[in-house]
């Protein structure tokens, strides 16, 4: 009789193995096997890491192989298996293969396809077996991954409110998946700074006294940024080269609201121009933090009174082509109660005035910038993969890697850091803000254009192996119900949201994937990983201040400032949390690193040994531009930006 040979990889992460019984059935073209017990007498099958062989024997060959289905039973307890993926051998001696790369749990079965080692879009099925487990796998997945509204107006999330809720394929590997309390708490134990929080609510003495929870944690950057906090360089450096790059924007044209005056900035403008003809000439820039305004502090300590504010700053691009600020208004309305501060006022005045512009900058990147435009996002984007795109689907291998545990880092931020009364309660001012305020900047999505260092053309390689035209994408009706479910559903059709609901050429396809991918690596690296660096100093990025923005000039001092920033207690906090979130973490896999081989063609994986390359270059071209700088800049190299947001 017919004998096949099955091999089975079991994966290597902690408790991928199992001692349940697993059970496979072979369908082909001719027939299907009997369900067959994989089983060696004397033998520990499934162990982490193993690959284990079996020979299952038919009463007539089965034809061209098509389907594996595996099956898990209990055998004592319920013990979760990781399928890496199975192949199988054929009695003419060929070698099908059928990556899976899942979790099975329960007594549940998976049946997988793909064993001619492609990648299939909607139209390359002809038979009805491959059309019906197409159907069925989505079905399954659409009834497993459902959308949720977490806070009214925000992009929706996953139906899950803790992270064991959530389908075990999206779940940490053990190994990654440590409580974030502990690893926070971790933090405030390697950092020292323990010996503080006793004095929660206390003011620091002095600047100087700020360093006393510093000294365990100095970098090259954040030391440099403590040594000169205080220089307008390195205030106006910062908008370009910080961790929240995206504030500044060109000024054509000052705003009513901001009533600067060529007298007032005349002496800080080295080109012998007008304040108007600088403007012109390109040279005068904005940071507006409108989105600041009208948003109420938390009151989760009502001992402590914490403000906030919207200013607006002038920034100069000076003959040097350093940025440098010109003006600074604390808030939206001017009025003699809201002064414009200038940097030819009182050293006290202006210092502040920068230390205000910096908090309500941390706030922006924090819940903005980092929290909505790539945390909350790229969570859409995986949720709408997961049920629009089944395993087969090449759209769906390139974007995996992508979204690899952020459902997971995202389920645990709901449950213990930016809930009510959360972790961050007790660092920041502000945790929310109002969702109507924070809508993705329509026109970052919808006409991106990374120019920084990703490389769309590895996308546009894989769109084109399976794409042969524009009409292929547009009659793919998987993709277009992809990128529906992200408009309709993960954004709510909200009316800033200028996300497409259908894509019509090959084009579109790849900047939209580009985009996809650029979000959960590149754009996450930028402003997740330099948060140490520019923000452990507290009085260049204060979570919170105790005292309101001033309303006049002249009554500021030192003393008036010290107790304006964080105390000792929501100091500490802080400095645990933005240590803990710049930390890579154990078995970080990083742009171009794909260790799960879904594609097993070739094209594909020539097309990814190019992308290495090209990645290598930038890496290397990065590394040397860096050499010798005080303050290098090293969030775009691609051997440290992650595959996906992870932390």
């Amino acid at each position: 009789m017919p004998s096949y040979t099955v091999t089975v990889a079991t994966g290597s992460q902690w408790f991928a193995g199992t001692d349940d019984y697993i059970y496979i059935t072979l369908v082909g073209t001719e027939g299907c096997s009997e369900r067959t017990l994989l089983d060696k007498p004397l033998y520990n099958d499934f162990e982490r890491g193993a690959v284990d062989s079996y020979d299952v024997t038919v009463v007539e060959n089965l034809g061209e192989m098509e389907l594996v289905k595996i099956e898990k039973n209990k055998y004592w307890v319920q013990d979760d298996w990781y399928c890496k993926y199975i192949t199988v051998k054929t009695p003419s001696g060929d070698y099908v293969e059928y990556p899976c790369f899942r979790w099975l749990v329960d007594n549940k079965e998976v049946v997988l396809r793909d064993g001619r080692g492609t990648s299939r879009l909607p139209k390359d099925d002809k038979t009805r077996l491959e059309k019906q487990h197409r159907r069925k796998e989505l079905e399954s997945r659409q009834k497993t991954y459902r959308w949720s509204e977490w806070q009214p107006g925000f992009p929706m999330s996953i139906d899950a409110n803790t992270h064991k809720e959530l389908p075990r394929d999206i779940q940490f590997d053990s190994e990654k998946g440590v409580d974030f309390v502990l690893n926070y708490s971790k933090a405030i134990e390697n950092l020292c700074v323990n010996q503080f929080m006793h004095m929660f609510q206390s003011s620091w003495n002095d600047f100087a006294d700020f360093e006393r929870i510093f000294v365990r944690i100095k970098n090259t950057i954040s030391e440099y940024v403590m040594q000169h906090w205080k220089e307008d360089f390195m205030f106006g450096y910062q908008y370009l080269n910080g961790c929240n790059p995206v504030m500044i924007q060109k000024c054509t044209k000052l705003p009513e609201k901001f009533p600067v005056t060529h007298n007032m900035v005349a002496d800080c403008l080295e080109r012998e121009m007008t304040l108007e003809e600088e403007i012109k000439a390109g040279n005068i820039y904005l940071a507006d933090y409108e989105l600041m305004e009208d948003i109420s502090p938390n009151s989760t300590d009502p001992c402590t009174l914490q403000y906030l504010a919207a200013p607006i700053c002038l920034l100069y691009n000076n003959s040097q082509s350093k940025i440098l600020p010109l003006a600074i208004q604390l808030g939206q309305t001017p009025g003699k109660d809201n002064p414009i501060f200038l940097p030819s006022d009182g050293q006290y005045d202006w210092m502040l005035a920068k230390i205000w512009v910096r908090s309500s900058d941390f706030h922006i990147h924090q819940t903005v910038t980092h929290l909505l435009r790539t945390h909350l996002v790229s969570e859409v984007f995986g949720v709408a993969m997961f049920r629009q795109l089944p395993a087969i689907h090449p759209a769906y291998k390139l974007l995996l890697p992508h979204i690899r545990f952020t459902i997971a880092i995202n389920t645990k931020a709901r449950e213990q850091l930016i809930c009510e009364f959360g972790i961050f309660d007790k660092v920041r001012t502000c945790v929310f803000m109002s969702t109507s305020l924070i809508s993705p900047n329509p026109s970052y999505y919808s006409n991106p254009k990374p120019t920084f260092y990703f490389d769309s053309s590895f996308v546009w390689d894989v769109v084109c192996i399976y794409y042969d035209s524009d009409d292929t994408v547009q009659k793919d009706e998987e993709i277009q119900a992809f990128v529906k479910d992200v408009c309709s559903f993960g954004m709510q059709d909200l009316d800033c949201c200028e996300f497409p609901k259908s894509l019509k050429t090959r084009e579109d396809l790849t900047e939209y994937l580009t985009v996809i991918i650029f979000t959960a690596s590149a754009h996450h690296a930028a402003v997740n990983f330099g948060q140490y660096d520019w923000c452990s100093w507290i009085p260049n990025a204060p979570p919170t201040m105790r005292k309101p923005p001033p309303t006049q000039k002249g009554v500021v001092d030192v003393k008036f400032i010290i107790e304006s920033l964080p105390d000792r207690g929501r100091s500490c906090w802080h400095l645990g949390a933005v240590w803990a979130l710049s930390q890579f973490q154990e078995n970080e896999l990083f742009l171009g690193m794909y260790p799960d081989e879904h594609f097993i063609e070739k094209p594909v994986k020539e097309a990814m040994e190019s992308f290495r390359k090209r990645l290598a270059e930038v890496s290397s071209a990065i590394k040397i531009r860096n050499e010798g700088k005080k303050l290098p800049y090293y969030y775009f190299s691609p051997d440290r930006i992650p595959n996906s947001v992870a932390v």
